[in-house]
């Protein structure tokens, strides 16, 4: 089976390369770039919990090391604070790093897999697709066709894969624009991040706008402002004015000294592709969506879209394709990225002053905070990770299904788990391998040896009703899960969403819901598929 094609050596592709190869599949990378990134300070990304976790699974590096994980937020408006909320050592906080960092991380991860292989000054510009497979014409030094079994655009908002497969990407342009600066300074509220809405140092208006500063390791900071509505122009002579008042409105009136690294305007658009799956061909990332007003992190969704993406296509190069597993990518990530654009776009006129959505939120200052705080920290509808609460793998009429904490299609919680060999281990350790995951909650199976329970009790018959599954699985056991009674059963997929809770071992249920979760006539689907390997 010929490789997958990935286009595009950002995070998302990257990522999405890594992924596949943990579950043995190959790939190769196209990199119209020379293989390695320029530093740019002022581009750096904000990861929540779930895709930090994701990126040190897969690159085995811990990337507190590369960045800094924040130990509060504040939120001020003019003097006065709104609300303000401290991070616990070792818990979960925002990870603040440079992209440059992030991505350098990854291609020396990707520089140690076999299954990966990096081909840079390759610029795509031709796709032709067959039944059995897609070819890619690059021009440049490594000008040639390649060879593979699918192909993914991962090539950013000006996507190539996206022009020539012929998908519209309809939206809004500018919907933010921000001034950025990162420095190195010495500024209160060591590894705080900080939004500052209407500092009374600016005048009231539509220029008196917010700025954020963003915490990173070595005391750099990024600072960005937002500005008015327009085209006008942002000179540095503007970037450095910005600085020195706001420094100095937070440090008492004098600006402390400050070593200017980088600067840059970022302006926000929001578009979603009207499809992310042409046959063989899929969309990732900025090429099949944008977004990122009000403190949220597009690249929080490109690599939700490489994990959602990755499990799915390695039974499909192992097996043959499943058309219902492939076609749920689009369905469910792209009605993720869609709700969360329709709550910025919702949140936006109530908040810059817009005024014609204003019965969607209370227009008070607090609840206009709390908006801004979730956008920043990952949370509610603007930031929280999305639940596939609609998908089409979802099982159907589970007579033995219970409500637990988690929705069916809501990322699990994190509890410590027993793995088969005995050991005690985080539940996102396991994710990523292409199994699903099955979890028995029984308490106080965690201070009895292993030996005593794996074979007492419903151990015996549960661990054959995991074998007999139609599709590799992994057998776990958690003293407890939030809302989870004793001896439940769990389904998870691969990405770490919850397909199903089962009121203890239910062989039958527990079959049709994997099953559901792989697209449904899993063993026909495949023995359909063998013929164009």
């Amino acid at each position: 089976m010929d490789p997958v094609i990935i286009v595009g050596a950002g995070p998302v592709g990257l990522t999405l390369a890594l992924a596949l190869a943990r579950q043995e599949v190959p790939s190769v990378v196209l990199d119209e770039g020379p293989g390695k990134d320029e530093p740019r300070p002022a581009r750096t990304v904000v990861l929540r919990e779930d895709t930090a976790a994701l990126l040190e699974r897969l690159t085995g590096i811990a990337l507190d090391d590369h960045g800094l994980r924040w130990t509060g937020w504040r939120s001020l408006r003019r003097n006065q604070v709104m609300s303000e909320l401290t991070f616990a050592e070792g818990g979960p906080a925002p990870l603040h790093i440079a992209q440059h960092v992030l991505t350098g991380a990854l291609r020396a991860a990707v520089a140690h897999e076999p299954l990966v292989e990096m081909a840079a000054d390759s610029r795509l510009d031709a796709i032709e697709q067959e039944r059995s497979g897609v070819s890619a014409h690059t021009r440049g030094s490594q000008g040639t066709w390649w060879r593979g079994s699918y192909l993914v655009g991962c090539d950013g908002p000006r996507s190539t894969v996206r022009k020539l497969q012929d998908i519209r990407f309809p939206g809004r342009t500018a919907v933010e624009r921000r001034a950025v600066a990162t420095l190195r300074a010495e500024l209160p509220g060591e590894g705080q991040a900080l939004l500052h809405r209407m500092p009374p140092w600016r005048s009231s208006g539509p220029s008196a706008g917010e700025v954020t500063a963003r915490p990173l390791p070595d005391s750099v900071w990024r600072l960005d402002w937002l500005l008015p509505p327009g085209k006008d122009l942002v000179t540095p002579e503007l970037v450095v004015a910005r600085i020195r008042e706001t420094l100095a409105g937070w440090t008492d009136g004098s600006t402390p000294t400050y070593d200017l690294l980088d600067t840059g305007v970022h302006t926000v658009h929001h578009r979603l592709a009207r499809r992310w799956r042409a046959d063989r061909v899929f969309l990732a990332g900025d090429a099949a969506h944008l977004l990122g007003a009000l403190g949220t992190q597009e690249l929080d969704e490109g690599l939700r879209d490489a994990d959602n993406l990755a499990w799915k296509l390695a039974p499909a190069w192992h097996h043959g394709p499943h058309e219902a597993l492939l076609d749920s990518y689009q369905t469910e990530r792209r009605a993720v990225v869609a709700a969360r654009l329709r709550a910025a776009d919702q949140a936006l006129p109530v908040l810059r002053g817009g005024g014609g959505l204003r019965h969607y939120v209370p227009g008070t200052a607090r609840n206009h905070d709390l908006l801004l705080t979730d956008g920043h920290l990952g949370r509610g509808p603007l930031g929280a990770p999305g639940a596939y609460a609609g998908s089409p793998l979802a099982p159907r009429h589970l007579e033995a299904e219970i409500p637990v904490d988690t929705p069916p299609g809501a990322p699990v919680t994190d509890v410590r788990v027993t793995a088969e060999d005995g050991s005690f281990v985080r539940l996102r350790e396991r994710l990523g391998r292409g199994a699903l995951l099955v979890v028995l909650i029984a308490p106080g199976t965690g201070v009895w040896d292993r030996r005593h329970w794996m074979s007492a009790g419903v151990m015996p018959r549960l661990a054959a009703a995991v074998t007999a599954l139609p599709h590799p699985a992994e057998l776990l056991v958690a003293e407890s899960y939030p809302g989870a009674p004793a001896h439940s059963v769990l389904l998870v997929r691969p990405d770490g969403h919850l397909v199903t809770a089962l009121s203890g071992v239910r062989p039958a249920d527990l079959y049709a819901a994997a099953e559901a979760a792989l697209g449904g006539a899993v063993k026909e689907a495949a023995e359909a598929g063998s013929g164009v390997r």
